[in-house]
């Protein structure tokens, strides 16, 4: 028995266009016109503590593609997660049972992508985390384990328990947390080895405080999924006499079951909302796949298989040629992945904003505006900009790295028109924080705009 590739649907929804008419309201104090616009955004990048910091901006009307301001815009600058902003939009372009009662020989079949399971521009930091996890062809649980990290006294390490209790005969946990006092600040780092099975777990929780989950990577993906499946099969009274991982060899033509994704407005969704790596490098790879310049895989026939090109490199190549047919200038950005992971990565805002626009108008633009976060209320910007005294209505994606800060997305400005933008830190030395509230004091700028 063996477990199909993922079969993706697209859903695509083809929108009669609407217009809509907005009254102006008169002028009230705060309001600042387009042209006062860029004194007031670079009275915010010029700030001292950004004189050794790279800044890429780009502010146009989503109507049209005249430059409301404009600060390195063309240049190539590291965009962290907003390399997600172009992979789904690529993908949406391009991708559109028989009873059992025992199995004799489970086969794992991993091939469906080619090349490795992590990308080698990641950090290895990175790559021991949940968030960075082995994409592969066999995928259980994002490819990560849950470890439930609980406090305890004052000055005792922290608890830490399996969320699959029985892992925890199969790892070595070195725990170098604490539990501290209410008045102490929190975080928490996890990670494992590479050639043994030890998880090491560090940072501190505050007394009487709420457990919190930490992920980490497993070793090997496939054969992870091949063990659980295999343990699913058997509680439903399906015993397994041998498992193991392989490709199919072709005479097993038979298909016995299929798992089917949800539609892929749903796969984009989590992946822009959540910033989800692991998704957002299988759509890179299924536009690899689907797209038909996958050569047709050698099964096991006795002959040696033939070399085929990896997967990931098939879909950057695919990814490009959806852009470019969209309209995004192919010049603007380079990519080493389809997460952001990857300090290779080099985008311009101007490709951002080019592929925000162009997706907007496109028939699966309410799609791909849904699937982004909602400032104050959804993803990665649930928590950002909600306390302003005027609603921002901002559908937009972050991105983070170490020195890099990154916002794109749309705004709807009251009294002015909507807006399409991206927003880039680069090579900064402060914190994210710091860097995402100058971001976000932009962002309000822009909400104050009205016609003049």
């Amino acid at each position: 028995m063996r477990i199909k590739g993922i079969a993706v649907s697209l859903l695509v929804l083809i929108l009669g266009r609407t217009s809509a008419v907005v009254a102006q309201t008169p002028a009230v104090a705060g309001d600042i016109c387009p042209g006062e616009l860029g004194a007031k955004v670079d009275a915010i990048a010029n700030r001292a503590e950004f004189s050794r910091s790279r800044w890429g901006i780009l502010i146009q009307p989503l109507s049209s593609a005249a430059t409301l301001y404009s600060r390195d815009a063309t240049k190539y600058f590291i965009p962290a997660s907003n390399v997600k902003l172009l992979t789904t939009a690529a993908a949406l372009q391009k991708l559109g049972a028989d009873g059992v009662d025992r199995i004799n020989e489970l086969i794992g079949d991993d091939s469906y992508f080619q090349g490795s399971a992590v990308n080698p521009n990641w950090e290895w930091e990175d790559a021991q985390a949940g968030y960075g996890a082995p994409v592969n062809s066999l995928i259980f649980n994002q490819n990560a384990i849950e470890l439930v990290l609980s406090p305890q006294a004052i000055g005792q390490p922290l608890k830490v328990t399996f969320a699959e209790p029985k892992l925890a005969n199969q790892w070595q946990i070195l725990n170098n947390s604490v539990t501290v006092s209410q008045n102490e600040s929190e975080f928490i780092e996890v990670g494992r080895e590479f050639d043994r099975p030890v998880i090491r777990v560090g940072g501190q929780l505050k007394v009487g405080a709420e457990s919190e989950s930490a992920y980490v990577a497993v070793v090997n993906p496939a054969n992870n999924f091949l063990q659980h499946f295999q343990q699913v099969l058997v509680a439903e009274g399906i015993p397994v006499k041998q498992a193991l991982v392989a490709p199919v060899p072709r005479n097993l033509n038979q298909e016995l079951a299929f798992v089917e994704s949800p539609p892929l407005a749903e796969l984009v969704k989590e992946t822009n909302r959540e910033s989800n790596n692991l998704y957002a490098e299988v759509l890179l790879r299924l536009l690899g796949k689907v797209t038909g310049s996958m050569p047709v895989s050698q099964a096991v026939t006795g002959k040696m298989p033939v070399p085929q090109e990896d997967t990931g490199e098939i879909g950057l190549k695919e990814l490009k040629i959806a852009l470019t047919q969209l309209g995004v200038n192919p010049n603007s950005y380079i990519l080493a992945d389809g997460s952001g992971l990857s300090r290779h990565n080099l985008i311009s805002p101007e490709a951002l904003v080019q592929t925000l626009r162009l997706m907007a108008n496109s028939p699966t633009g309410s799609i791909y505006r849904a699937s982004l976060p909602v400032a104050g209320d959804s993803g990665t910007l649930k928590n950002r900009i909600n306390s302003t005294p005027n609603r921002v209505i901002l559908q937009a994606k972050t991105g983070t790295l170490s020195g890099v800060s990154a916002l794109s997305g749309y705004i709807e400005v009251p009294n002015y028109e909507p807006l399409v933008f991206s927003i880039i830190i680069n090579q900064s030395d402060l914190s994210a924080s710091k860097m995402r509230s100058a971001t976000d004091e932009i962002v309000l700028l822009l909400n104050r705009l009205r016609r003049c």
